[in-house]
């Protein structure tokens, strides 16, 4: 039996018998109803705390009439761009307009505005000016507080003031969203939603508040490079859920005010979360539009997991999930498994178990539950740290358990996993498991890069460890008689990357018969590390310079030697060599055996 969505119309509304929802969730995706969707998530949370919710999806943003669709709510519009900062959904790194959008009905582009948040809010605010405004999601997460844009090439305020929201939730939001529809449920004014963790407001005075950190203004950080890298590290330091201080930044003559991160949810909170009453579909409206095609990768899969210790500079997660990994339990993903067994459509095969990194389930640090994760020292670089306990028994035994469902026939890893967690003894049986049972044929894994210094500064370890895990991983399946292969992704155009350190790796994959087509150019994503040194230029922890490749006829030479197999690419090859002066090495790609 299908669960039903939530409401999309009022004729959805009357079916339930509601005057009105007591919140109207406006997202930029479509509406799927599955947790691996924020917004879903969200919405169901929320419905099970006792709320009314409707969803608006992908309105169209150019008048306000599609965001009067299911009324006034009673409380709160809620607003967020999807699953994809929406000028990531909507441009390559190239900055030119994507052909395709998996987030939308049928893949088609161009359904959801540029800076989604801001267009949707101030249409919203257009229709119902004093509407209680609440936004989130990964956009309004990564934009919070003065920011690097790299579409615009400049320093932007934060989103909070140009959405004209009330109030902006960051990271994972469920206890914030429930805390939020709480008060205003009791009677708060707009003005009176403060002091919520994990929560951004604007203040014009900020005379009552107490043990705060000042970050440089939005003005200072938008004229001076210094002190934008200054407001960053700030900003870097204090992302902890136990440590982390209330931060103030000044913008003309508002505060910008961001309290410390929410709490990370304890097993039975996200397990909650996670076992709530999902459609585990796209809404039947897309069905004429052939559905959408990015819930195809999350139909059967299952997520074990959020947070991710390993803090690559290039990843927007350290800043919105954070680094402490917060695991569900066996007997929840066991449960999803069994419903998901269940249905018609199930065909034998879960595609993943995993969360941002597969192997890093139930991974723990005595630390983080009293102290908060380390200020002077990372958890996996240069390596994994003797505090951080990998969790493989506790795998494993679920892979069992999961894989003794009656209709389960497979259960592949699809999201990828830490080969630098894979190289010693203590990861044996983790390994044989996984190939024996686990690998579709093809596992995911990042080197990144091969050079060391560009691998330094993408928080990665050095590419001698991934050599140890290529011999290991090809070991293991040579012994199980499996031809399985790596899929290997790469970045072009990091800060640190220049056309020599682009043909060193090119040469590196050569020597090694490796022609990799998962080559991502680099997107200095807002409020990361490596963002930051892309527009400083400059190492924000060490102040030293950094060679960083901003025009884009490098920028398409740098991929091009990492592709070099690919005919199209030649004369681009070519065109890199001669700018190094290296016109002998051509040989090397071009008639390599």
């Amino acid at each position: 039996m299908m669960t039903d969505f939530l409401p999309i119309s009022k004729s959805d509304l009357s079916k339930r018998g509601w005057q009105e929802p007591d919140i109207i969730l406006v997202i930029g995706d479509a509406y799927v109803d599955h947790p691996s969707y924020g917004a879903s998530m969200i919405g169901r949370v929320l419905e099970d705390a006792g709320f009314k919710v409707g969803i608006i999806a992908q309105p169209d943003w150019r008048q306000p009439d599609d965001f009067k669709k299911l009324g006034r709510p009673r409380l709160f519009f809620g607003v967020t761009a999807g699953n994809l900062d929406s000028m990531v959904a909507n441009y390559t790194a190239n900055k030119k307009l994507r052909k395709a959008d998996d987030y939308a009905p049928g893949g088609k582009a161009g359904l959801r505005p540029d800076r989604t948040t801001i267009v949707y809010a101030n249409r919203i605010r257009q229709a119902y000016p004093n509407i209680p405004l609440v936004i989130g999601g990964i956009e309004a997460s990564l934009r919070r507080l003065a920011h690097y844009d790299y579409w615009s090439d400049q320093v932007r305020r934060s989103i909070l003031l140009d959405s004209k929201a009330d109030i902006l939730v960051y990271g994972m939001g469920e206890r914030q969203i429930v805390e939020i529809a709480g008060r205003l449920q009791k009677g708060a004014l707009r003005h009176e939603l403060d002091n919520i963790r994990g929560t951004v407001i604007a203040k014009n005075d900020i005379g009552s508040l107490k043990d705060i950190i000042y970050l440089p203004s939005f003005e200072e950080t938008n004229s001076s490079k210094e002190k934008f890298a200054e407001a960053f590290k700030i900003i870097y330091s204090e992302f902890d859920p136990l440590r982390g201080k209330t931060l103030v930044q000044q913008h003309d003559k508002r505060f910008v005010i961001q309290y410390p991160p929410a709490e990370p949810l304890a097993a039975e909170e996200l397990d909650k979360a996670y076992d709530l009453n999902y459609a585990k579909a796209w809404h039947p409206i897309y069905d004429k539009d052939g559905g959408v095609p990015g819930f195809e990768t999350t139909r059967f899969s299952i997520t074990s997991h959020r947070g991710c210790p390993g803090a690559c500079n290039f990843c927007s997660l350290y800043l919105h999930q954070g680094r402490i990994v917060q695991s569900r339990s066996s007997g929840s993903i066991v449960r999803e498994a069994r419903l998901m067994a269940a249905r018609d459509d199930f065909k034998g095969t879960i595609t993943d178990i995993g969360g941002p990194t597969a192997n890093l389930y139930e991974a723990v640090c005595r630390k983080w539950e009293k102290e908060g994760v380390c200020r002077d020292k990372l958890c996996l670089t240069p390596v994994k740290c003797k505090s951080l306990e990998l969790g493989y028994a506790k795998t494993l035994k679920l892979w069992q358990e999961v894989m003794s469902i009656p209709k389960v026939k497979h259960v592949f890893i699809g999201s990828g996993v830490r080969y630098d967690l894979l190289v010693d003894k203590g990861s044996d049986e983790y390994l044989k498991e996984l190939c024996a049972h686990h690998v579709s044929g093809q596992l995911k894994v990042a080197p990144e890069h091969s050079e060391r210094s560009v691998l330094g500064l993408m928080n990665k370890p050095s590419f001698d460890i991934y050599e140890k895990f290529i011999r290991r991983f090809s070991e293991i399946n040579d012994h199980l008689k499996k031809k399985q292969y790596l899929v290997n992704y790469f970045i072009s155009g990091h800060p640190g990357a220049g056309l020599n350190e682009a043909l060193n790796l090119s040469l590196t994959l050569a020597d090694k018969r490796i022609h990799p087509e998962q080559i991502q150019d680099f997107i200095p994503l807002p409020m990361t590390i490596s963002g930051c040194m892309y527009y400083t230029g400059k190492d924000p922890f060490t102040n030293k310079n950094i060679y960083v490749s901003k025009g884009q006829r490098e920028r398409k030479l740098q991929r091009a030697l990492l592709q070099f197999k690919n005919p199209a690419n030649r004369k681009y090859v070519i065109e890199a060599l001669k700018n190094l002066d290296k016109l002998n090495l051509k040989n090397r790609f071009f008639y390599h055996k």
